[in-house]
């Protein structure tokens, strides 16, 4: 019968001899510790990914994937940019929007801000 050679070493030193039974025990607890160690691993790297899969849910619905811009003075025929890239593959919307920055203060208290001004209906 074939038995890979990690196997055969593995069971050769967890099977030891009358003579060997503290080595026997050392290579248990060290082949547990190394399977526990591994088994938290996987199930924190699973942790991470569905974090990182439902931020990243949450923040792209909440900010475009794609932004176009045009000068700093503005995209002066904005509704002919928004016809040619709404008809392209993939695009499932495209709507204009005003961005500008702020300072709040309330208090005492400040705090910067950005806001982003859209057209509700072509949102």
């Amino acid at each position: 019968m074939f038995k890979p050679l990690e196997l055969y070493i593995g069971l050769r030193y967890t099977r030891a001899k009358r003579r060997n039974h503290f080595i026997s025990f050392i290579s248990l607890i060290s082949m547990l510790g190394i399977a526990l160690g591994v088994a938290a691993l996987i199930t924190v790297i699973s942790v991470m990914n569905g974090f990182e899969k439902e931020l990243r849910e949450r923040i792209l619905g909440v900010v475009s994937h794609v932004t176009v811009m045009g000068r700093p003075g503005g995209v002066d025929d904005w509704r002919g940019v928004i016809d040619a890239l709404g008809g392209r593959e993939g695009v499932t919307g495209a709507a204009p929007y005003i961005h500008a920055e702020g300072m709040l203060s309330n208090g005492g208290r400040v705090a910067g801000t950005v806001l982003r001004g859209v057209l509700p209906a072509l949102e």
